[in-house]
């Protein structure tokens, strides 16, 4: 990889970046404002002549379509017209860039015309009906696909990133074309990303490469693509990092002159002297690639043996093995340092055989081990395969079932930073390789169970799970999953996913489908809680209550059908007694003259509350009754309540759900029904149990008690937990006030760095 001599030729000084703590790579939370200095200025390249970019694809296609490009070269350059980039180019520099990087990876020429026109129809006057007309249907749906809706830039919030990444991802699902375009648009973008003026801009754009681009061009295997937005990304969000590791490689290049050459004579003799014929070559690794190291093994740049890797390309699989012995015989090999993806590649269709060994000259290197063919696959991804002639659909089979995957999260989330975060579990975890009982291979993230398992097999496979045997043995569903693992589940019809289930899975598909059927079954709960409520309150007077009576009151609660009434009436976000006072107005109180309404303070300690019903936050109280809120499971305005009775003592208000009212019949047969008053219950702040699992590294409470702070919301209690590892459990006590604000809560801290569980606690 060639190197920024502007970075190679830094200070001596920034080297001192690479003892400061940083962020670890593929976080959400990257740093709060950019370092003065910025990246080399890039040079600008002549714009790419119309007979140049055709001669490219001739050069690998002579069939191509050359009217379809030459028409499609002339409509982008008179469409973008006099428009300018932030660089002072004329804009249809930036289509004619894409087309040419993606000749690099041998496209069909509907993919080529796409990249040419992908900007029209949002940046000139120019319309799809019209794309449609002049170019066919096949680039009309790509260039709609490709087109940016509302710019795939971030703009402020998480929300924003996750609604247009599904977009994309919608749009990447009916022909991967689009996605090979969108990633060369990113490519150039990033190349020229130093014109931009505005340092938040740059960073936002390097955030979001770093944390989707990047990872979907791994996902496809397209390493090169991958290994230069990461770069350039890298020297945007850490340049003195970067300055400090290009100028400590150059210092070591000047130092061990031919080095790299002299190691890649004496492999090759080594496999000469065994029959072997082998192209091999050697490369310094990447800047960010030794910063990642550093930071996730806590290693200085000194610590660091094996920065050299070296590439053997032989003519078939069996010599791969062959030459892997006769390297193995020749140096020593380091323990643990050994992976064959020939014999199970990775998700992306990856194969090579990796090793690290104590080379030529006694040097510590990396040897990865394949033939042309999967070299090819290596750089190009699923460009390599793209089928010219019958357009097949290459999203088929197992290389692409990541992408399935991931549509099944969309059709499940329950909004758009759920689904960020199940996405994000999905494409930045580790893989374990794993097998069902007929010897099917199925690739899940590190620390997965066999719920996901399960759920990767199947959803109705998944829903239904009872047990699971590994290796004939059987195990907790809890159990982390290893390598060559045979899982084989154990399912009964009878069986259903519980919430417990969703504080151990990791895999987002897994995820989204527990919370989808949780959802389903506590509105359920909710619609038969709210009826018998009703049932109850119609009794006691001395009226009949059905479902036609109900709808005379969906338009005064704004609800659409009798189930949504009621299930609002279990949840107590409407009243039960206005909604019968709307049945039957006949039976309606006189309204109470207005008073200002006045917070009821929540203590540490449940002291009881008398307090006028015309103040309370609480309906269906007699006036002056006294009430505390329950320790066990902390409701906050917005949950579903209930309140307990019991003699001599002042009401207690539990959560619908609260688990001690479950174990218990006696208490159920104290209930009472009673619901928040809106107007009273918005100024009430209460405590709300979070149980958090982070990271035990220096200055992440701090962090978790910033974003707290920042959302309006003050710390009551801290109780530390279990330690595991390099994990820490922690009690965190909220003083919010409504289900809404702890559910933002929740979410933002779910986006902090370092945290990597939150969860409402109710012990």
């Amino acid at each position: 990889m060639a190197l920024d001599e502007a970075a190679v030729r830094a200070d001596e000084a920034a080297s001192a970046a690479l003892d400061r703590p940083a962020v670890p790579p593929g976080s959400a939370s990257f740093p709060a404002a950019m370092p003065a200095s910025t990246p080399a200025v890039v040079k600008r390249r002549p714009i790419m002549r119309q007979y140049e970019l055709v001669e490219r694809v001739r050069a690998y296609d002579p069939e191509a379509d050359e009217d379809l490009l030459n028409r499609a070269y002339v409509f982008a350059m008179k469409a973008h017209g006099s428009q300018l980039r932030a660089s002072g180019d004329p804009y249809f520099h930036h289509p004619v860039e894409v087309a040419g990087i993606l000749t690099g990876f041998r496209l069909d020429c509907a993919t080529i015309a796409t990249a040419l026109l992908h900007d029209t129809v949002e940046d000139t006057g120019a319309t799809l009906e019209e794309i449609d007309r002049l170019f066919g249907p096949t680039v009309a749906r790509l260039v709609d696909g490709v087109t940016k809706l509302n710019k795939l830039e971030l703009q402020s919030a998480q929300t924003a990133q996750a609604e247009n990444f599904r977009k994309l991802l919608l749009a990447m699902s009916d022909d991967i074309r689009v996605l090979l375009v969108k990633l060369a648009d990113r490519l150039h973008n990033m190349r020229t990303l130093n014109f931009i003026k505005t340092d938040e801009k740059r960073r936002r754009i390097a955030i979001e490469t770093m944390e989707i681009y990047a990872p979907l061009a791994e996902r496809i295997g397209m390493d090169s693509v991958r290994a230069e937005l990461e770069d350039l990304a890298f020297g945007h969000l850490w340049p003195d990092a970067k300055a400090s590791i290009s100028h400590r490689l150059g210092q070591l290049r000047r130092d061990e002159v031919d080095l790299v050459q002299r190691i890649t004579v004496e492999l090759t003799e080594t496999l000469a002297a065994a029959d072997i014929t082998a192209e091999v070559s050697g490369r310094e690794k990447a800047a960010y690639s030794i910063w990642r190291k550093m930071e996730r093994k806590n290693m200085s740049f000194e610590q660091l043996s094996d920065i050299m890797a070296f590439r053997v390309l032989v003519a078939d699989v069996a010599d791969c093995y062959a030459a892997l012995g006769i390297i193995h015989g020749h140096y020593a090999m380091l323990p643990g340092r050994f992976k064959d993806f020939i014999s199970t590649p990775k998700p992306n269709g990856y194969r090579s055989l990796h090793t690290t060994i104590i080379g030529p000259e006694k040097r510590k290197i990396e040897v990865q081990i394949r033939t042309l063919e999967m070299h090819e696959f290596a750089q190009l991804g699923v460009a390599a395969h793209w089928a010219y002639k019958d357009n097949a659909a290459i999203t088929e089979g197992r290389r692409y079932r990541w992408i399935r995957e991931l549509l099944d999260i969309l059709e499940h989330a329950n909004g758009p930073e759920e689904f960020l975060e199940n996405t994000k579990l999905e494409m930045y975890e580790d893989q374990v390789f794993c097998f069902s009982p007929k010897g099917d291979l199925i690739a899940l993230p590190r620390g997965a169970t066999p719920v996901d398992f399960a759920y990767a097999v199947h959803s109705q496979v998944g829903d239904h799970c009872v047990g699971a045997k590994v290796d004939g043995r059987m195990v907790q569903l809890r159990y982390r999953l290893q390598n060559g693992d045979q899982v084989e589940i154990v399912t009964s019809k009878n069986a259903a996913p519980t919430a417990a289930w969703e504080r151990f899975v990791v895999t987002g598909k897994a995820r989204a489908r527990i919370r989808r059927y949780l959802r389903v079954r506590q509105r359920s709960d909710f619609v038969a809680q709210g009826r018998d409520i009703m049932q109850k309150l119609a009794k006691s007077e001395h009226v009949a209550i059905t479902d036609k009576l109900l709808e005379r009151a969906l338009a005064n609660f704004t609800q659409k059908t009798v189930d949504d009434l009621l299930a609002s009436i279990g949840e107590g976000t409407v009243g039960p007694k206005l909604v019968l006072d709307a049945v039957y107005p006949e039976l309606k109180r006189p309204a109470l003259p207005d008073v200002d309404q006045k917070v009821v303070p929540i203590r540490r300690k449940t002291e009881d509350q008398p307090v006028d019903k015309k103040q309370s936050p609480i309906l269906g109280l007699p006036v002056g009754t006294a009430f505390h809120y329950a320790g066990c499971c902390h409701p906050i305005p917005g949950d579903a309540i209930i309140g307990i009775v019991r003699s001599g003592r002042s009401i207690a208000v539990h959560r619908m759900d609260c688990a001690v009212i479950g174990r218990d019949k006696e208490l159920v047969e104290r209930a009472i029904d009673i619901g928040w008053n809106d107007k009273g219950a918005r100024t009430t702040r209460a405590r709300a149990r979070l149980a958090l699992v982070f990271l035990n590294k220096p200055g992440a409470l701090g962090l978790v008690s910033t974003v707290v702070g920042k959302l309006d919301a003050n710390i009551l209690d801290v109780r530390f937990g279990r330690r595991s590892g390099e994990l820490l459990e922690i009690a965190l006590d909220v003083e919010v006030t409504s289900l809404e604000h702890v559910s933002r809560i929740m979410a933002a801290l779910r986006g902090t760095e370092g945290v990597c569980s939150v969860e409402r606690s109710s012990s």
